[in-house]
């Protein structure tokens, strides 16, 4: 049976973050429905921020599904997402932009209010559909979500905007 997993992540600067997780099934339940289920592919939590652009999505798309984070003929991580037939499950996670440095409650200054998160991650969800040329599967922003998958590897990738050098 495959676990729910909790992710936090500790940010330092202003960023747009994805964290991939290779996953042989993935799914989001909201209200015992289930809203988004892939197989072999990719879960994808999108932390967006204030300060985030399109251009940060269009490297952030063309980066997620160019990973190449799966097993070739010689078992070695070597081909891409669209190689390989995987499918994509996004999420928005707000939470990934967590502040911990005061006390024990965790505050969320740096994510993007919804006026600015929701048309990024609409957008979000079309580039990384025309970068894999399908429809891909989502959460659905705002909503008390499930997410259950299969980590296969496992395989946890943090890509941020800000740090392509």
């Amino acid at each position: 049976m495959c676990q729910i997993l909790s992710l936090a992540v500790s940010l330092k600067e202003k960023k747009m973050i994805a964290v991939v997780q290779r996953v042989s099934a993935a799914s989001v339940v909201i209200s015992g429905a289930v809203k988004g289920q892939i197989e072999k592919g990719f879960l994808v939590l999108l932390g967006i921020t204030h300060t985030d652009t399109p251009e940060d999505l269009d490297w952030l798309a063309k980066k997620i599904v160019g990973l190449r984070v799966f097993g070739d003929h010689e078992g070695k991580m070597n081909l891409d997402l669209k190689t390989v037939g995987g499918n994509v499950l996004l999420v928005s996670q707000f939470t990934l932009h967590a502040n911990t440095k005061k006390g024990n409650r965790p505050s969320f200054i740096e994510a993007a209010r919804p006026e600015t998160a929701i048309p990024l991650y609409q957008k979000m969800i079309e580039k990384l559909s025309l970068e894999l040329e399908k429809p891909i599967e989502t959460g659905e922003f705002g909503a008390n979500m499930q997410v259950s998958l299969c980590n296969d590897g496992p395989v946890t990738i943090i890509i941020d905007s800000k740090n392509r050098i």
